[in-house]
Order: structure tokens, then sequence, then C-alpha cells
């Protein structure tokens, strides 16, 4: 990954400053997460950036097309960029690591929270003071996902910090309490 980040960062940095020096840090950052969430769950689209076989032109087009009247013009201007230097298979590898420098900036922690099934608004808002508490900030994002494999419960991580509160972690936890008997 530390590869990754050299190639990732000067893009992600030099992007936070054209947005911070236009007073759109905030919604930038709102519309990378929700590029983000496109490029993650259509492998359509991000195969599709990723291919060498597709012209840049062609990658570009497409781009303006789909993101012309969505996002703000810096931010169409980067992911121009990133097509022009033939880095927009990284695109999410660069949002991920804006993401990373906004939160650094704004000393807000990440909590991904992987529950069993979905957590309703109460449950999340419970969990979210918990999680406050745990991790001693109130600038917290939750990132939620889902696991059926748990069973039941979650499992919470904040930085190093990990939180097994699932029945697959209590029944795992109990299987090596039996083979240490044993």
């Amino acid at each position: 990954m530390p590869l990754l980040n050299t190639i990732t960062t000067p893009y992600a940095e030099a992007f936070l400053q054209v947005a911070s020096s236009r007073k759109e840090v905030d919604q930038v950052i709102e519309q990378a997460k929700v590029v983000l969430d496109l490029w993650n769950n259509c492998p359509e689209f991000s195969d599709a950036m990723a291919s060498p076989v597709l012209e840049v032109a062609s990658k570009k087009s497409a781009l303006e097309k789909l993101f012309a009247d969505q996002v703000t013009p810096s931010f169409l201007n980067l992911l121009r960029l990133l097509a022009d230097r033939q880095r927009i298979g990284l695109l999410d590898a660069v949002l991920e690591r804006l993401l990373e420098l906004y939160r650094e900036q704004r000393n807000i922690a990440l909590a991904t929270v992987t529950s069993a099934s979905e957590l309703n608004e109460d449950q999340q808002s419970d969990l979210l003071k918990k999680i406050q508490s745990v991790a001693g900030t109130d600038k917290l994002e939750l990132n939620l996902k889902v696991d059926p494999a748990l069973i039941g419960g979650f499992v919470v991580s904040v930085g190093s910090k990990v939180i097994d509160a699932s029945l697959a972690g209590q029944v795992r936890r109990l299987g090596l309490s039996l083979a240490k008997v044993s």
C-alpha cells in the first residue's frame, strides 16, 4: 500500500487544496463519497475506467457525460486529469486517500461497524454515542457494513481498537477456551 499512497497522495492533496481555495471542501467530500460508492457498487463502471483497451478520450467523454451535472468543476477536472494521465483506474484509491486526508485535517475518527443485519436509525444513534466514548472524540464518521456470517451482533473498529460483540466472535472465543481446557 505505501507505493499506492505515493501515487495517490499528490492527487488527493492537490485536489483538497483546490477545493479549500474554492471553499467547496464539504461539498467535494460528499461528492467523493457518492462517486466512490458508485465505483465500488458498479463493476461495469470501474472495470471500464480501469480497462487498458478503452481510449483516454472515450473515458473522458464517459466521465463528462456521467458527472458534468453531478460534481463541481474542480472535481470534474480531477477526473479528466486522472484520465489524461492514465490513472483513472486508481480513482477509488485517490478518493479513499482524499477522505483520509480530510479526516486527518478535521480530526475525524472513522469507525467501521459490521453488523449481522442492517441497523435502524435508533440503533445507529445509540451505537454512535457508545463509539464516541470509546474513540474519545465527538467527531466520528460511521462506515456501516452488513455481514450475515456474524450471525448476530456487530464488530466495531476505530483505528487500532476492535470491539467484537458478534455471536460468531463469541462462538470463536468459546471454542478457543474449550481448546485450552482439553
